[in-house]
């Protein structure tokens, strides 16, 4: 059976979250292709980097399409949407941590509409009196985007079991680190 393009995308970034620093050859003989095979798909590093995101991109779509943030409280559409984030936070770990791969200004615009949803939750949430107001909205999205790669990665890395993805990110967010 010959692997499709998406196929290879994904068994690329599950080998990538493991070993962000491989080389083309690697990540060919992890995933089970030639170095011929990944490259037709993918021209070079920054043409697969580029076609994770794009993957991510459109992950989170449907995920923000499912989780319907604007519906209900912000506390319960947040956790909705950590909750709907776990199957894409590999993906959100990688480009993290492979971001000088990819053209930032690129990146930032591809990422503005996802951002501002997300933004706009936090925005209800401090107009509700939910969340803490005295942290802006921009802020806190990319604290979201941070706690849900780097929970991903500590689950990967073995320091956080995967059951506990949704409370540790929710408890943080929520609570900060005070007791």
């Amino acid at each position: 059976m010959t692997a499709t393009r998406d196929q290879l995308l994904r068994a690329a970034a599950d080998f990538l979250g493991r070993r962000p620093n491989a080389t083309q050859d690697e990540i060919a003989a992890a995933i089970g292709v030639s170095r011929a095979t990944l490259h037709r798909h993918f021209a070079g590093r920054v043409a697969l980097m580029t076609a994770l995101e794009e993957l991510a991109i459109t992950e989170m779509r449907t995920v923000l399409d499912t989780v319907q943030l604007h519906e209900g409280t912000p506390t319960a559409a947040l956790r909705r949407l950590v909750s709907a984030c776990e199957p894409v936070s590999p993906y959100l770990a990688l480009l993290y941590t492979q971001s000088q791969e990819i053209d930032m200004d690129a990146t930032l615009e591809a990422w503005q509409a996802i951002d501002d949803e997300i933004t706009a939750l936090f925005v209800r949430g401090q107009r509700d009196g939910e969340f803490r107001p005295e942290l802006t909205a921009a802020w806190l999205t990319e604290m979201f985007y941070s706690l849900v790669g780097g929970t991903a990665w500590s689950i990967r890395a073995g320091r956080a079991a995967a059951r506990d993805f949704d409370r540790l990110i929710i408890d943080l967010l929520l609570h900060g680190v005070t007791s």
